[in-house]
């Protein structure tokens, strides 16, 4: 299984920035999709998650309004789509995979494959 997220970089405060992740070696649309994120110094936290049909939304508190998440099972793909960004959201983005379909949203433990994730840094 292979999960490669594109599209971070440096941007200042307010810009927008997507991410996309390719998966490859399992059966996308039977995995609820999500996206992580690790800021330097701290501990890796839930973004948003996306369950296997794309209907089913869940986001961090502080992407509610800003994020967006959406998924193509025909390309293996999810997006995350992050708008007004701003400096606290300087980190690592991971996209993962849970086998399954559960409507919940997921934690870190629940998610079987990770990508190797991708640097987005937003100054001020």
């Amino acid at each position: 299984v292979q999960l490669q997220a594109f599209g971070g970089g440096l941007v200042q405060a307010g810009a927008s920035l997507p991410l996309s992740c390719a998966a490859s070696g399992l059966t996308f649309s039977g995995h609820v999709m999500g996206w992580f994120r690790q800021a330097p110094g701290k501990e890796r936290e839930f973004v948003a998650s996306i369950s296997c049909g794309g209907d089913l939304r869940n986001f961090t508190d502080s992407g509610k309004g800003r994020f967006a998440i959406t998924r193509d099972n025909a390309e293996n793909t999810v997006y995350l789509q992050m708008n007004t960004l701003k400096p606290e959201d300087t980190a690592v983005y991971y996209c993962a995979a849970d086998f399954g379909c559960s409507d919940r949203r997921p934690t870190l433990d629940d998610m079987d494959y990770w990508g190797k994730g991708t640097l987005v840094t937003v100054s001020s």
